[in-house]
């Protein structure tokens, strides 16, 4: 079977929207109108492969199909919506010509609406903007199209309406995408030069990447260069999605598709990577390459020691499938051997957490989010710092610097000041601030990423009945006024606990924590102080009671030093234990007291 030849009948798009704006609906949808799966087997979510993404209704991989209709290609990728994501948005669309954008008729423009919006008009896309879920009683099409038109330049007679609930409309969406967006351009002649936009690690085939064939044909049993990853590997299978696999024996210039190449390690055939042949290949890169940039870190623990070395065989399999995600060994006095890993962000931390305890019956425990800390020692050498434990004594160090961040958020008029309060509390210093409509407004904050991490986004949801939005991007370093709070029991630091937390907030955050540590551990057989260090000075404390027992109940009156003899006794003996004693942690005394909300 050989590649079609005719590339004015190809078209190749994204769907880009905010989460839960019907992407992956409308993904259905199209499926099922263009033939491309049997009714009866047609379900939810069709792309979503994943039980995780389908438990939360979000797309987390991204997938590709190919779709035929009046007499016409079309490529269609499935992104996700989260900006954890935003990279493989990135990497879809400069495999494209073109963006469905969709936007829900009922809510309007949302945070990442926008943010993606942008990435298309970045990579100089086609955009065909859809109004959807028009069925629902609170829909508003009209005033959302003029929003629209407003914020983003888009001709409003030109917005489509539908709902990929039921269909309606979804025709049209087609005709409009084959009228509307270009045809690839590329030769076939020209030497090889392939887009890696996706891969995944299949246990029996090793690494499946999707591709984009960019100039040049693509046959089994080709010698190819991966540019970025200097690895060589042959073609074993080449392929189209229909949503099911399809090999082919070539692809050419223009096509999107599948390759398996006998490829062990995800990180050989990362997002970006540019593929061409050994022989008489391409000699410049196609642009946008970049490594995936961890922003949050933090320690994750098996709760039984003894689990180690399956934790260990765990990370090194789920690595396999996900290359954005980092790990290297560490020890705490509190919690034993573990972890220290990076994610894109905290929902990429969350799902890799509960994939890691799902796929591999894990049962763990992970410290505080942290972020990635510059500091410049007093020789003048800088170093990074992603584990508020390994951070020197103030002294050895004359410069510390943290990392911000760029937050769009777009919220009804009305809770404008509760979402200002939130930000000014979180140090953020205001941008802007624009009207999309006379009700709704988008408010631009520059955010420590570090105030960002733990609870902002829960914060914003419950201060705004959860009508806001946000998206954000990476906005640097700046020099900050930041110090290191230990936590103590019975004067033993649990390095599990330490924070970096701006010098301000310090005594808040350390009383607070220290409250809450008291109601969460367990009364000892001997009391038990809690409490919150800067350096060598305490600035809060709590203590737990002890377990009291009356040793003098069997005595019955007689002489008091009876009395005063047992009592010195048994305070020699809680004296004796305190020193000696280890104060018992339960397991989830760490997910407890990081629920700064609470």
């Amino acid at each position: 079977m050989s590649a079609p030849a005719d590339l004015s009948k190809i078209r190749n798009l994204s769907i880009i929207a905010h989460i839960d704006h019907g992407k992956s609906t409308l993904a259905d949808r199209l499926l099922e109108i263009c033939g491309a799966v049997e009714a009866r087997d047609m379900r939810a979510q069709y792309l979503d492969s994943m039980d995780i993404e389908r438990e939360r209704g979000i797309t987390i991989k991204l997938q590709s199909v190919r779709l035929e209709w009046k007499g016409y290609t079309i490529n269609l990728i499935d992104t996700p919506g989260h900006v954890d994501f935003g990279y493989e948005v990135s990497r879809s669309l400069a495999a494209c010509e073109g963006v469905v954008l969709v936007v829900d008729a009922a809510q309007g423009i949302e945070a990442q609406t926008l943010a993606n919006t942008y990435l298309a008009i970045d990579n100089d896309l086609e955009i065909v903007a859809a109004l959807n879920k028009i069925d629902l009683p609170a829909a508003d099409p009209d005033k959302y199209a003029g929003e629209i038109e407003t914020v983003l330049g888009l001709d409003a007679a030109g917005i489509l309406k539908m709902s990929a609930k039921t269909g309606e409309g979804v025709e049209e969406l087609l005709d409009a995408i084959i009228e509307r967006i270009p045809p690839p351009k590329g030769d076939p002649e020209a030497p090889l030069q392939a887009l890696i936009f996706d891969s995944h690690f299949d246990t029996y085939r090793g690494v499946v990447s999707s591709i984009r064939i960019m100039n040049g044909t693509m046959k089994v049993g080709d010698r190819l260069h991966f540019m970025q990853a200097g690895a060589t590997h042959s073609v074993d299978e080449i392929g189209t999605r229909n949503p099911v696999n399809s090999p082919v024996k070539q692809m050419s210039a223009g096509q999107v598709g599948y390759l398996i190449a006998g490829i062990k390690d995800v990180r050989e055939a990362r997002s970006g990577e540019t593929v061409t042949t050994e022989a008489n290949g391409a000699e410049e890169t196609l642009d946008g390459y970049r490594e995936p940039q961890q922003m949050v870190f933090c320690g994750l623990y098996p709760v039984d020691g003894d689990d180690y070395e399956d934790f260990r065989d765990a990370l090194e399999k789920l690595r396999l499938d996900d290359s954005s995600f980092s790990f290297e060994p560490e020890t705490s006095s509190a919690l034993g051997f573990g972890f220290r890993c990076g994610f894109l962000g905290l929902l990429h931390m969350e799902i890799v957490r509960e994939r890691l305890q799902r796929e591999f019956d894990l049962n763990l425990i992970a410290t505080s989010p942290s972020v990635n800390y510059r500091i410049t020692m007093n020789g003048g050498e800088e170093r990074a710092i992603d584990n508020p434990a390994s951070l020197p004594p103030s002294g050895d160090w004359s410069r510390i610097e943290e990392p911000y961040l760029k937050a769009s958020m777009i919220t009804p008029a009305e809770y404008t000041g509760t979402l200002m309060e939130l930000c000014q509390g979180r140090r953020g210093q205001l941008e802007r601030m624009d009207y999309l409509s006379p009700d709704r407004l988008e408010i631009v904050y520059r955010l420590p990423l570090g105030e960002v991490v733990i609870d902002f986004f829960d914060q914003l949801k419950s201060r705004t009945q959860g009508y806001a939005s946000l998206d954000y991007e990476a906005a640097g370093y700046e020099p900050g006024d930041l110090v290191r709070v230990d936590i103590l029991f019975n004067s033993e630091q649990v390095d599990a606990f330490s924070t970096i937390v701006h010098r301000d907030n310090s005594y808040a955050y350390g009383k607070r924590m220290a409250e809450k540590l008291k109601e969460i551990i367990p009364r000892q057989q001997f009391e038990v102080p809690i409490q919150a260090a800067i350096g060598g000075k305490i600035i809060a404390r709590e203590t737990v009671r002890a377990f009291r027992k009356d040793v003098t109940a069997k005595l019955y009156g007689g002489d008091v030093t009876r009395k005063n003899k047992l009592l010195k006794k048994q305070k020699e003996g809680k004296k004796k234990m305190k020193n000696i004693g280890r104060v018992e942690i339960p397991p989830d005394t760490f997910i407890r007291a990081l629920r700064l909300d609470d």
